[in-house]
């Protein structure tokens, strides 16, 4: 290939909903760091190796990103575009580099762009290695949103494009355990556009562990520079909604993932506990116990259960602004090519967008009822702990009732016979044989005959109230338990119809 240029497009989150305007997410210099460090070991360029001093978030060498504040461009520079110097190569050429580093909305973004020199050299897999992509691979740069290898080249016309394409995607992920796939071709800006996509195979899912790989192939002398130099804010605004999309979606399946584990261990342990406690014929102290420990444990799990699925709606909400913005600016970049892009960039917002925005939506719709789930158990443990500790003190005020009536009554009639003792003359003697009662002994029995009876009248009152209101709890628990049962079948089946959208 002549007119050679390898560029590095990495994304890293700056900030999120969660943090303060002027506060930033742990580790949002990252990007800065990994670039001057790949300036120490690899690319010794000079100005890679000073990144920090041309940086304006960055204040003797220390990290200050309230010094972005109030900026009117997304320009992270004073002086625009960063000439980081040139290396020398064993074979003649020399390696150029510039950086252009923007703070775009809540992203920090970087393009760093390696050229030979002169520009006419054939750079080919030779030559490649001079240029030390592995350097700029994820493993290296850890963008948190992803990135993008970007290499243009111009060829003959009779050059194979497609081999070509394939031996360059090859190249830059050499020696690493980085595999490209998913090759799609189309054209952009009169020039033949492959994309790959390296996936690493120990996190296959995480696109910020991915290298994206676009090679612009020009073989017919198009005007292709000209043309993507127009269109570059477009462009690089289309990689940086491509990476967030990718993004927000894995965080989206995180969460779903998150939320049918609480609801799983709601289903299998909390509901179980709770229908053996209130199963039994009464409710004791240790049962009263457990139920407010579950009380407070699915009231945690339901907190939780809140976030995930507030966290999924706000996932809906981002990945549905970035599918915008990519429409805008493909939108855009087909102005600039009289009507033309890639194909599969607009296959990507037909299919994989509307799938995944859909899959979202399903998700939140599956989750929603657990969440009304979680509130009824809270409501009703709640409930069935304050009812049978109103009970147990009825049963103790019963209780003090019961022994108010039983010994008042006992001291009505005690205070009446009592009233009569002093009539009697008869000297008190021990109780024997040979003597006959007296009558003080018969006063007292008849005492305590009164209490017992007057106990006895004052249970019977009481218990029939009671036994009335222990009828009526074990209705009241026998319709929750029923109720808690179809709300678990009736998930089971939504279940299976999430399952299969996301299938579909």
């Amino acid at each position: 290939m002549k007119n050679f240029s390898l560029s590095l497009y990495a994304f890293h989150l700056r900030n999120t909903l969660t943090e303060l305007p002027d506060e930033v997410v742990p580790c949002a210099n990252l990007l800065w760091k990994n670039l001057v460090k790949v300036g120490e070991t690899s690319l010794t360029f000079v100005g890679l190796k000073d990144l920090r001093s041309k940086l304006i978030c960055y204040q003797n060498g220390k990290y200050d990103p309230k010094r972005e504040q109030g900026r009117k461009t997304e320009w992270l520079t004073d002086s625009g575009t960063l000439d980081l110097g040139s290396l020398p190569t064993t074979e003649g050429f020399k390696i150029n580099a510039n950086l252009q580093p923007f703070l775009l909305n809540d992203t920090y973004a970087v393009d760093l762009t390696l050229v030979p020199e002169p520009s006419n050299i054939s750079i080919d897999i030779p030559q490649l290695q001079h240029f030390k992509s592995s350097s700029l691979l994820p493993s290296n740069i850890q963008a948190s949103l992803g990135q993008t290898l970007w290499i243009y080249g111009e060829v003959d016309p009779s050059e194979d494009c497609d081999v070509l394409a394939e031996k360059f995607a090859k190249a830059l992920v050499a020696g690493t355990k980085l595999n490209p796939v998913e090759k799609q071709q189309g054209e952009l800006f009169g020039s033949l556009l492959f994309k790959y996509q390296a996936i690493d195979p120990d996190e296959p899912d995480n696109p910020a562990k991915q290298c994206h790989i676009l090679i612009v192939i020009n073989n017919s002398q198009a005007s292709t520079g000209t043309l993507a130099g127009k269109a570059y804010d477009q462009l690089r605004s289309l990689l940086v909604s491509y990476h967030k999309i990718l993004y927000i979606y894995q965080l989206a399946r995180q969460r779903y993932g998150d939320a049918r584990k609480i609801y799983s261990d709601l289903e299998k342990n909390k509901i179980q506990k709770f229908n053996s406690l209130i199963s039994k014929k009464s409710i004791d102290l240790a049962d009263l116990a457990g139920l407010k420990k579950l009380m407070g444990e699915i009231f945690k799990k339901n907190f939780d259960y809140t976030r995930c699925l507030q966290d999924l709606q706000t996932h809906h909400t981002a990945i549905t602004t970035n599918i915008t913005n990519y429409k805008i600016c493909l939108d855009n970049i087909q102005t600039i090519g009289n009507g033309k892009s890639p194909q599969f960039w607009q296959d990507f917002i037909n299919k994989d967008c509307k799938k995944w925005q859909e899959q979202i939506q399903t998700d939140i719709n599956y989750l929603t009822p657990g969440q009304k789930i979680f509130g009824e158990m809270v409501s009703t443990i709640r409930g069935i702990v304050e009812t049978e500790q109103a009970e147990r003190d009825r049963i103790l005020n019963n209780n003090i009732q019961i022994l108010g009536i039983g010994f008042g009554g006992g001291a009505i009639a005690s205070g009446i016979i009592v009233q009569h003792i002093d009539k009697i003359n008869q000297p008190l003697t021990a109780i024997s044989p040979k003597n006959p009662p007296h009558p003080f002994y018969a006063s007292l029995l008849l005492s305590v005959l009164a209490t017992f009876f007057f106990i006895g009248i004052g249970w019977v009152i009481t218990n029939r109230t009671y036994a009335k209101i222990a009828k009526k709890l074990n209705r009241t628990y026998a319709k929750i338990a029923k109720k808690l049962n179809l709300s678990n079948r009736q998930d089971a089946k939504s279940a299976d119809n999430s399952e299969s959208v996301r299938k579909s």
